[in-house]
């Protein structure tokens, strides 16, 4: 009698509506793939996004026009300069390498070929050199023609920025039945430019000059291979290359010293102006998953 009791308490709790809820949420799955059906209307099991975290290097293919000065008229130091361009000058900008991660979603049609994707990665800092004349000459060595002044020259120093660049683009995979895909893909970039610097001691030496970069837009163009090499982890790697980065630069209220005329030491210099394409090209190894 027990045993008949214990068997119908038994079939009673497993046709029970708790236990029919609970066997129903393990269906449906965990609530990212409840999400994934529900809300985004996916089919069941399905993975689109991607995600490859890696490293990432950006080499700049930069130039500039020549550095052109805005020098006060009353100031002392139109005795040695003037305004205008400085002949032979120039700025670049330094590669640098960063952690960073790839993450994209595939467009559910063509069987995932599409996919939208981006860069994230923590703010990172360039650094701007001088180059040319303003490097390697005084932009002030003469007050009157021959009367000299001490000032040195720059150096290559020249100052940084934090940059946060974002980037999405539109890529294209082939052969998706293959566990080596290659890709090509498209798109844009915002250079965002924020903290900006002045780091060169000669700049530096008597004042606190300004540093001012424009946020400038750009397009991509992208290329990449990716290798699926378990289950759903895969390995890739990516090169973008980023065109029309042309930004102006501005350094406000230089001051300088001028050690061989200490009657008009400092001399107020004014401000410096330079117009720097960046148009880096970026790589990207990483390893991820798809989710």
């Amino acid at each position: 009698m027990n045993k008949l009791m214990s068997s119908a308490l038994l079939a009673a709790i497993i046709s029970s509506p708790v236990l029919a809820e609970v066997e129903q949420e393990a269906d449906n799955g965990n609530y990212w793939d409840r999400f994934k059906t529900n809300t985004l209307g996916m089919e069941k099991g399905a993975k689109p996004f991607y995600f490859r975290a890696g490293y990432t290097s950006l080499q700049p293919d930069s130039s500039s026009d020549e550095v052109s000065l805005d020098v006060p008229s009353d100031s002392p130091t139109t005795l040695a300069i003037s305004s205008g361009p400085i002949a032979g000058s120039g700025a670049k900008v330094n590669p640098v390498s960063f952690p960073s991660a790839i993450v994209g979603y595939r467009l559910p049609w063509d069987q995932g070929q599409w996919s939208l994707e981006t860069i994230l990665a923590l703010p990172f800092t360039v650094e701007f050199e001088a180059e040319g004349t303003l490097k390697d000459e005084s932009i002030a060595p003469y007050a009157l023609g021959n009367i000299p002044t001490g000032v040195a020259p720059l150096g290559a120093e020249f100052g940084e920025s934090k940059v946060l660049p974002p980037v999405v683009t539109m890529v294209y995979r082939f052969m998706m039945d293959k566990p080596l895909r290659p890709y090509v893909g498209g798109g844009m970039s915002y250079m965002i430019t924020y903290d900006s610097e002045v780091t060169n001691p000669v700049l530096t030496a008597v004042g606190e000059p300004e540093l001012e970069i424009d946020d400038v837009f750009g397009f991509v163009v992208q290329g990449g291979v990716e290798y699926n090499f378990y289950q759903g982890w895969w390995v890739n790697f990516d090169v973008k290359f980023i065109g029309g980065l042309e930004a102006e630069a501005k350094v406000k209220g230089i001051w300088v010293e001028t050690p061989a005329l200490p009657t008009y030491s400092p001399a107020e210099v004014g401000d410096a102006t330079v117009n720097v394409t960046v148009d880096p090209w970026v790589y990207h190894i990483g390893v991820g998953f798809d989710f």
